[in-house]
């Protein structure tokens, strides 16, 4: 069970950090976004105090100051990704949960106790007109879903006591924001017996306790000691399946499966390659935090001043600490199992004083983002309160769009997202300049993909086979006198793109319209998208254009490339 957050801090507590945390959680519980006078009244802090910790989270990159609005960025799914790395729970099942998922048709989830909530860390989801809404992070009552009675199972006398306390506060269940309120009171009247009854028979059933017309069986998934560590469940809507034809389809394949998740927590899990540079800048921007921490932190302090809270940045830069593919020492002390720390690696990974990684400890310990067991700390589920659910719910045209408007506030010109379509680029973002001449482009728009920028850093990265096979289908035609229409010279002028890293079309698709543009990647580097930017040949000449748009066009894709990493690590992103 987690730390009980009403008592009184411990005197070793840092205020700082208690205090940008609530704020944190205050953005996150509305949906991402909130203004400044918002988070006074939802925290009752001072109005400088959240100025303050806006400042040093926008500083930090976990979020953006949108005038005065706090909006959370995908950087501060870092935190979320350094709890779900540190458990091992769905680098190891993920993949089981997604082949049962495949094999019934129908979703399927891993979620783990936090406290008397149920709270998901992996999704598969099948995409139906009628589909599952969770996603990974979000928190449900554990008397509302299957998983929860299996958990409850094994509470004991004080675990039982915290729920009803909880139960009487909160009857609505207006702190679990991600499911509607109850409908009656059946799901806590028969909470006890269904416990009682999951424990005995091994699994747990949900008739449409979380939402009307959801239904789920579940199976605990054990590890090598016996231990319930996760939940594996499948989910579907009544109009597939009731509770009663869903646990007749599903229930030995999902034991079949849980077996094979036991056997594949008991096995030696390989060590995590290292994820090559982190792109936080609240743990310095290398491979392990230590080296650079500080030293980001005194640069933040003396840029800022006043309004960068030194002390909060430190304790957010503790939990990054415990992620196996940031932190070599949580690599090291991981060994096949869930990580835990001593005081001691936490402070040599973070490069903080011992007596500071103590203090931040003691205050994540209270707060509930941490535990402490004979001398090690382990992160909690509640860590990903931290916006992971609604941040990891954003599609690329979400993470995409905050970067295009700094970018055109930079060059003054229209930028654009697009991706390959067939043969086509489609554009699926834009953030158009203000000007008496403008380029007339809106999402959703196809242009095909030779005779654009985007579309030739796009073909460019093809493996080239396929880059050869799909010229050898299209049938170029002259969209203006300039236009590339021979298949030898755009086949040289792709091979050109890739050794560049770049595009520059010039009146190629429509006279006096010149681009210039440059691919998006993902983690394995693979193309995934293109940005550019677009303008009037008149205003620049293609040298100009080039030296003037390319070093900000490069440093947007960076930006997003670096969203991109911490927000697909464990989630799939919806283009």
């Amino acid at each position: 069970m987690q730390a009980d957050t009403t008592d009184e801090p411990p005197t070793e507590a840092v205020g700082p950090l208690s205090r940008g945390l609530a704020v944190l959680r205050a953005v996150a519980a509305a949906d991402g976004r909130a203004s400044l006078g918002d988070l006074v009244r939802a925290t009752g802090l001072a109005r400088s105090t959240v100025d303050r910790v806006a400042a040093t989270v926008a500083r930090i990159g976990y979020a953006r100051l949108d005038g005065r609005d706090v909006v959370l960025t995908p950087r501060l799914m870092e935190l979320g990704n350094a709890y779900l790395s540190a458990t091992g729970l769905p680098a190891r099942l993920g993949g089981l949960a997604d082949e049962l998922a495949d094999a019934l048709d129908e979703s399927v989830s891993l979620a783990v106790p936090d406290a008397d909530g149920v709270r998901f860390v992996h999704q598969a989801i099948r995409r139906r007109t009628m589909a599952l809404a969770f996603r990974i992070g979000d928190l449900v009552p554990a008397e509302r879903a299957a998983p929860g009675s299996l958990f409850a199972a094994e509470w004991d006398d004080a675990a039982w006591r915290a729920w009803r306390r909880r139960r009487e506060r909160d009857p609505d269940d207006a702190g679990f924001p991600a499911v509607p309120p109850p409908r009656g009171t059946a799901p806590v009247e028969t909470f006890a017996d269904r416990a009682t009854a999951a424990g005995d028979a091994g699994w747990a059933q949900d008739d449409q306790f979380i939402e009307a017309g959801l239904v789920a069986v579940a199976v605990p998934v054990r590890d090598a000691a016996g231990r319930t560590v996760c939940a594996l469940s499948v989910v579907s809507h009544t109009s597939r399946h009731d509770v009663a034809s869903l646990r007749e389809a599903t229930l030995d394949a999902l034991l079949a499966t849980a077996e094979a998740m036991r056997a594949r927590l008991a096995a030696p899990m390989r060590a995590p390659e290292p994820a090559g540079p982190t792109t936080s800048t609240a743990t310095g921007g290398s491979g392990d935090p230590a080296p650079a921490v500080a030293a980001v932190l005194r640069a933040s302090k003396r840029e800022l001043g006043p309004e960068f809270v030194e002390s909060f940045a430190r304790g957010l830069a503790v939990i990054p600490a415990f992620d196996p593919e940031v932190s070599a020492r949580a690599r090291d002390a991981a060994a096949g199992r869930p990580v835990a720390l001593p005081l001691t690696a936490v402070a040599e990974a973070t490069g903080l004083p011992r007596a500071t990684a103590r203090r931040a400890l003691i205050t994540l310990e209270h707060l509930g983002y941490a535990s402490h067991d004979n001398g090690l700390f382990r992160l909690t589920p509640r860590v990903l309160d931290l916006g992971f659910a609604h941040l990891s719910g954003l599609t690329l045209p979400g993470i995409t769009e905050p970067h295009l408007v700094e970018l055109v506030g930079k060059v003054h010109e229209s930028a654009s997202m697009a991706v390959l379509t067939d043969d086509d680029v489609q554009y699926i973002a834009r953030v158009p300049t203000v000007r008496i001449m403008s380029v007339a482009i809106s999402v959703g728009t196809r242009f095909p993909a030779y005779a654009t920028s985007l579309g030739r850093v796009l073909l460019a990265d093809l493996p080239e086979h396929e880059r050869i096979a799909r010229l050898a289908r299209v049938e170029p035609v002259a969209l203006t006198r300039h236009t590339v229409t021979s298949r030898t010279r755009l086949a040289a002028v792709l091979v050109d793109t890739a050794e560049r890293g770049f595009a520059l079309v010039d009146e190629e698709l429509e006279e006096g319209l010149r681009s210039i543009a440059v691919p998006v990647r993902d983690a394995s580097g693979r193309a995934v998208a293109a940005v550019n930017v677009s303008m009037h040949a008149s205003r620049r000449s293609p040298a100009e254009a080039e030296a003037a748009l390319l070093p900000p066009l490069r440093a947007a894709a960076a930006a997003i490339e670096a969203d991109l990493v911490a927000a697909t690590r464990f989630a799939v992103l919806v283009r």
